[in-house]
C-alpha cells in the first residue's frame, strides 16, 4: 500500500517521501487530529545538538494522534472506528519493567517516522478504541497517558501520608498532572507553582497556587511532581527538597538538555525518593481514555487546547508550528494531507 510522510529533513524544511507500507498482520489508520509537542518544536526549531539533529532527521513528526481505521484484516477493529495511537514501540521487557523504559524500546517521532503520514500500519496492541471523546480532545490522549503514567508510579511509589502534594511547573504537563492529581486523591490538597501568573489562574481548581518566589517559608509537602524541564529544573527540584516532609517522594517529568545540580545532603538527610518518568505505555493510554470519557474530566482539559485550521498543505504544517510557539499550551489541529 502506498503512503507518504512529510518528512523533517532538516530544521524547517520538509520533503515528502513515498512508500509502500507493509499492510500484513497490521492495521491501517488514516490520521485525523494531531498536537505539537515541545519534542515536536525543538525539532522544527533545531534546538537539539546538531549530532541529534544528524542521527534523528529526516524524520516524520508528531507522536500525538488520534486517527481511524481504514483497514484491518484481523477484523478486531472495524472500518472507520476511533482509535488512539501509541507510538511507544516496546522492546525486551522484562517481568516488571515497564514497557516504555525496556532496553530496545523504540518511540515514534523520535528517531523514527512519527504521525505525519497518509497512512500508518500499526499492530493492533498499538491502537486504543474510544468512543464519547471529542476528536480534538482525543489527540492529547498520549500527552494524558504520560501524566497518567507519572501518577499511576507516584502512587505505587510513595508513602501514605498525602495530605499535600505539590506540582512545580505552570504548563500544559503541569495542568494536566494536576487535573489527574485532583481526580485521583480527593482528599488531598493539590498545590500549584508556577512563574506565570496569567498561566497560574488556569489552575483555579487546585487548592493553591503560589508563584516562584513567593513560597511561605514555613509551606510543607508530602509529594511533589516536577514538571519544570529545561533550565528551571534545578530551581524546582531544589525548592522540591527544601518544602517536602521527610521521605517524601517526588517525580521527575521535566526534560532537560543541561545536567541538573541537587541538593543530595538533603535528599539524603530527608530519605528522599526521586523517581524519573518518561512517556507511558498501553495500560497508561487505556486508563487514559477512560479519564477522557468522564465530561467533567474533558471540560477541565479542553481549557488548555487551542485548534488551529486543519493542516492540509506543507505550508499548513509551518502555520501550524508558528502559531503553536504563540500558544499557552496546546495546539491541535485536522489532519489533511
Amino acid at each position: 500500500m502506498i503512503s507518504c510522510a512529510y518528512q523533517l529533513v532538516c530544521p524547517r524544511v520538509f520533503s515528502v517521501k513515498y512508500s509502500d507500507i507493509d499492510i500484513a498482520g497490521e492495521v491501517v489508520v488514516k490520521p485525523r487530529y494531531m498536537a505539537i509537542c515541545h519534542a515536536d518544536q525543538r525539532y522544527y526549531l533545531g534546538q537539539r545538538d546538531a549530532n541529534v539533529l544528524q542521527k534523528k532527521l529526516p524524520m516524520a513528526l508528531i507522536h500525538e494522534c488520534c486517527g481511524e481505521v481504514v483497514y484491518d484484516k484481523s477484523q478486531k477493529f472495524s472500518v472507520g472506528q476511533n482509535v488512539v495511537m501509541i507510538p511507544n514501540v516496546p522492546g525486551n521487557v522484562r517481568t516488571g519493567e515497564y514497557e516504555n523504559y525496556a532496553k530496545g524500546a523504540k518511540f515514534l517521532s523520535s528517531g523514527y517516522d512519527g504521525f505525519m503520514q497518509e497512512f500508518v500500519a500499526m499492530p493492533g496492541d498499538r491502537l486504543v478504541p474510544f468512543e464519547k471523546i471529542p476528536l480534538t480532545i482525543a489527540a492529547i490522549c498520549e500527552f494524558i497517558s504520560v501524566g497518567v503514567h507519572a501518577v499511576s508510579r507516584f502512587d505505587h511509589n510513595a508513602h501514605q501520608y498525602r495530605d499535600a502534594i505539590a506540582v512545580w511547573g505552570d504548563g500544559s504537563l503541569a495542568y494536566a498532572v494536576s487535573c489527574i492529581l485532583k481526580n485521583t486523591f480527593k482528599s488531598s490538597k493539590i498545590i500549584v507553582i508556577g512563574k506565570n501568573r496569567t498561566k497560574l489562574s488556569y489552575f483555579s481548581f487546585a487548592d493553591e497556587t503560589y508563584l516562584t518566589g513567593t513560597l511561605p517559608v514555613d509551606l510543607r509537602i508530602d509529594h511533589a511532581f516536577e514538571c519544570v524541564g529545561s533550565t528551571g529544573s534545578f530551581y524546582a527540584i531544589n525548592e522540591i527538597i527544601r518544602h517536602i516532609n521527610p521521605q517524601g517522594t517526588a517525580i521527575l517529568l521535566g526534560v532537560s538538555e543541561d545536567k541538573v545540580p541537587i541538593n543530595t545532603r538533603d535528599v539524603l538527610e530527608k530519605g528522599l525518593t526521586l523517581i524519573g518518568c518518561s512517556r507511558s505505555g498501553r495500560l497508561d493510554f487505556e486508563n487514559a481514555v477512560k479519564l477522557l470519557e468522564n465530561p467533567d474530566f474533558q471540560k477541565r482539559i479542553s481549557a488548555i487546547i487551542c485548534e488551529t485550521k486543519p493542516v492540509a498543505s506543507i505550508a499548513d504544517i509551518h502555520r501550524a508550528f508558528a502559531e503553536d510557539a504563540g500558544t499557552m499550551f496546546k495546539t491541535v489541529f485536522e489532519w489533511k494531507l
